[in-house]
C-alpha cells in the first residue's frame, strides 16, 4: 500500500534504468485492474508478458523514438508513467500536420484523482510541443469511459477508431487528437 495522505508534491522525471522494474510491474498491475474483466485470463497474462515484461519496458525506456517519464513521491517512489512515441499513426490522422503518439498514461490506483495523470499530460504535451510537434494523439478503449472523459477535459477530440487486439480478444479503441 502506497501512502496517499502526503501533501508532499510529486515530480515528474525522465524514466531511468533504476525504474524499469516499478514500471513493468505498475503496467501490468493498472492494466491488468482496468482491462483484466475484458479477456480470458490466459489473454491477459499473454499479453502482460509481452507488454509488460522486464525486458519489454527496458526496450520501451531505451528506444530512441520514445520518451519515458514517471512521476514519483519525493522519496521517489514510482506512481505512474507515461509514453511519447514518435514515428507512430492511424489512416483517421495521417492528414494531419507533425503527429505524435500519448501512449500508456498509467497511475497507481492509490493516487488516481489527486492529479497525477493531469501532471504527467501536462509533461508529455510539453515535450511533444518542444519537439516540434503540431498534434498528439492516443488510443483509448471505447469501454473506458473515465478516460475519455478525462481526455475530452484535456482537450482531445474522437477522430475515429482501430482494433486492439489482445491474444483472439479484438476490442475498439478510440482515436482521440489534440492540437499543440
Amino acid at each position: 500500500m502506497i501512502d496517499t495522505t502526503s501533501t508532499r508534491p510529486i515530480n515528474v522525471r525522465d524514466a531511468v534504468d533504476e525504474d524499469i522494474n516499478y514500471i513493468a510491474s505498475l503496467g501490468s498491475h493498472v492494466f491488468s485492474t482496468t482491462f483484466g474483466y475484458s479477456v480470458p485470463p490466459h489473454e491477459l497474462q499473454a499479453y502482460l508478458d509481452e507488454a509488460y515484461s522486464i525486458p519489454a519496458t527496458s526496450q520501451d525506456v531505451k528506444d530512441p523514438n520514445k520518451d519515458m517519464i514517471v512521476a514519483t513521491t519525493p522519496d521517489n517512489t514510482v506512481i505512474g508513467f507515461a509514453l511519447l512515441t514518435r514515428g507512430t499513426s492511424e489512416p483517421c490522422i495521417v492528414h494531419l500536420e507533425n503527429t505524435v503518439e500519448f501512449q500508456r498514461i498509467y497511475v497507481h490506483p492509490d493516487y488516481h484523482g489527486l492529479g497525477v495523470g493531469k501532471i504527467l499530460a501536462s509533461r508529455i504535451e510539453a515535450m511533444a510541443k518542444e519537439q516540434g510537434f503540431k498534434h498528439i494523439w492516443l488510443g483509448v478503449w471505447e469501454e473506458n469511459l473515465k478516460a475519455q472523459k478525462v481526455y475530452e477535459k484535456l482537450g482531445y477530440v474522437k477522430v475515429g477508431e482501430h482494433d486492439f487486439t489482445i491474444g483472439e480478444v479484438v476490442q475498439t479503441d478510440n482515436i482521440m487528437v489534440k492540437q499543440l
